[in-house]
């Protein structure tokens, strides 16, 4: 999937606006106050990527480590979720291949939900 859809280039853009609509989001956006951008961006390129099969890898234990600080909510995880399954639906990809990443993103929940809603 990684390669079909672009590699690195295409996810880049397509992180890029995901970020641009999660910062504009009155539910969400409150999560990247003072938060290091750039870093940020870069650390989900890459995440997305290696859903996508790309080449970067990431632990359930290092995504629990960096999001256990922020107090994550299972309706803030929700939502964040459908504005990246709104973003990959705009950047033509296909139903099926959308369904597995929001799957694979789905699966991630455990690590990165600390409070239930």
């Amino acid at each position: 999937m990684f390669e079909r859809y672009g590699g690195f280039a295409s996810v880049s853009k397509i992180v890029m606006t995901f970020y641009d609509r999660l910062l504009d989001d009155d539910d969400v956006g409150v999560y990247f106050d003072d938060i290091d951008l750039p870093r940020l961006v870069d650390h989900q390129t890459k995440f997305i990527a290696s859903v996508m099969g790309g080449p970067a890898a990431f632990t359930d234990e290092h995504l629990r480590r960096v999001h256990a600080k922020h107090k994550i909510t299972s309706a803030d995880f929700d939502r964040t979720a459908q504005i990246l399954a709104s973003v990959l639906r705009e950047a033509g990809m296909e139903p099926a291949d959308i369904e597995v990443l929001v799957e694979e993103v789905q699966r991630c929940a455990p690590f990165i939900v600390t409070e239930r809603a």
